[in-house]
């Protein structure tokens, strides 16, 4: 019961679906807060004949979890320049592209409190890089201030999906970038099209990335499966494997029959 009541909140009311999700991602603050753990997304393995991505010893073991950032940052210019990521979780994104792709300066901004104030103590090392509280839909910043945006696997959880594309307009100065991926259910893409249609947002990349996802699930399964079984009550593992989409999870099955698509866009800000 509890795991169907979390596929369904991909198309709750706004207010229930705000704070319940904030409640989950609350509550995975507070989840494994000794293991490292500093990644929430489904993964992306390229595929073959792509390039491999180099990573340092210690980001090995999160290699599928880093590629879909890679693939995220990579749609956009971002080597010294201001990148802001909303939704960060627990940081490890923003970390990342802290470190490989080098912006001048990189804030992530999250609705929890609880994740912010972990991803501070997780990435307390990595110069340019900071975390804040704030809310998606309303974001706590001036006009034309950042040069590129990055949202990765959080905007299902926001009550407004068109007033968040409006904040990333706002806060974007002339010329930036905003790139988004995401899962949607099938018919759930014509709402979604719909809070994209902002005039000064203009398409420069439109792509379905979920044959990659999907391997990338089947690759870190086990993985997964074991993280589960140590961190979470058993009460809730139900939930928390369709949270996870592992392998026969409703999320996983709908990916496999097509009633779920894993989008990924990028824009870029022009002046009317």
């Amino acid at each position: 019961m509890l795991a169907k009541f979390f596929v369904s909140l991909l198309n709750f009311s706004p207010a229930i679906k705000r704070a319940t999700w904030k409640w989950w991602y609350q509550r995975l603050a507070h989840r494994g807060r000794d293991t490292g753990w500093s990644f929430m997304n489904y993964g992306f393995t390229p595929l073959n004949g792509s390039p491999k991505l180099e990573l340092s010893p210690e980001d090995e073991q999160d290699r599928l979890f880093i590629q879909l950032y890679d693939y995220a940052a990579s749609q956009t210019p971002m080597e010294g320049l201001s990148v802001l990521e909303v939704g960060s979780g627990r940081g490890g994104g923003a970390s990342f592209v802290t470190r490989y792709h080098h912006p001048s300066e990189m804030t992530g901004l999250d609705y929890s409190q609880s994740a912010i104030e972990l991803s501070r103590q997780l990435h307390k090392n990595v110069p340019n890089l900071q975390f804040i509280q704030g809310d998606a839909e309303s974001l706590p910043f001036e006009d034309n201030t950042f040069d590129a945006v990055i949202n990765v696997e959080s905007s299902h959880c926001y009550g407004n999906m068109g007033a968040f594309v409006k904040e990333v307009a706002r806060v974007l100065k002339p010329g930036g970038y905003f790139s988004w991926v995401a899962l949607r259910e099938r018919d759930m893409l014509a709402e979604t099209k719909l809070a994209f249609n902002i005039p000064n947002l203009t398409p420069i990349h439109n792509e379905s990335i979920t044959t990659e996802v999907i391997q990338a699930l089947d690759n870190i399964h086990e993985r997964k499966m074991a993280m589960i079984a140590e961190n979470v009550p058993k009460a809730i593992q139900s939930a928390f494997m369709d949270f996870a989409g592992v392998k026969d999870s409703q999320i996983y099955n709908a990916f496999q029959e097509g009633n779920a698509i894993y989008l990924a866009r990028t824009f870029q800000k022009v002046t009317l």
